[in-house]
């Protein structure tokens, strides 16, 4: 999948994955990382959610990474906050009160970027990509995440092939994670999504074993 495809998206406002609010699933299910002291939450292929806020509000510090412009600038137009962009690493960021957000390739972050990282929040990034892309994905964070990291998943299954977003069910997640991460099914929910089709949304939370 080119990056071509979500520029598009954006530029034509097809954005249904956005949702107006944060999150409720993620409300409900982040005590269950213990997410406390120091470390940012990385928030991969971000777009403009408001969950960002929501998890700044926790107390954290946020890393965002998203690849389109319009999606970066409409974050902040949309808070009514005015912050400038420094290119940094290939990237265009803006950063405000502890939010870092990054426009360009998640592919190409820096390991440096990786380093502070303590939580990872996937409500959006997981269920983008096509099969061999999530094995991509999926092994980048492996590689490049620091020990001890948690990671609040949120996936979608239908009896659907196209994408994105793409259905992805359990056997697949711990078939991709299980190297690393013990792996716990916190939440599933059903509901009607797109043209009407069945929808199972299930919330994961990964800990790395390493940890005990």
């Amino acid at each position: 999948m080119h990056s071509d495809f979500w520029h598009d998206r954006w530029a034509e406002g097809r954005i249904g994955f956005h949702l107006p609010e944060s999150n409720p699933l993620l409300k409900r299910g982040w005590s269950a990382l213990n997410a406390q002291g120091e470390g940012r939450v990385l928030v991969p292929l971000c777009g403009k959610t408001l969950d960002m806020l929501w998890l700044r509000e926790q107390g954290h510090e946020v890393l965002g990474v998203e690849l389109s412009e319009l999606a970066c600038q409409a974050f902040f137009d949309e808070q009514e906050v005015v912050v400038e962009k420094r290119e940094r690493d290939g990237f265009q960021v803006r950063s405000v009160d502890g939010l870092d957000l990054y426009c360009g390739d998640f592919f190409a972050l820096p390991q440096h970027c990786y380093d502070s990282v303590a939580w990872v929040y996937d409500r959006a990034a997981l269920v983008a990509f096509p099969p061999e892309m999530r094995k991509q994905y999926v092994q980048s964070l492996i590689e490049k995440l620091p020990s001890c990291v948690s990671i609040l998943l949120i996936t979608l299954e239908f009896d659907e092939l196209q994408g994105p977003p793409f259905s992805v069910n359990e056997a697949e997640v711990r078939e991709l994670y299980g190297q690393r991460f013990d792996i716990e099914k916190l939440f599933v929910e059903q509901s009607e999504g797109k043209g009407g089709r069945l929808e199972t949304e299930t919330m994961y939370v990964l800990k790395d074993r390493a940890c005990g």
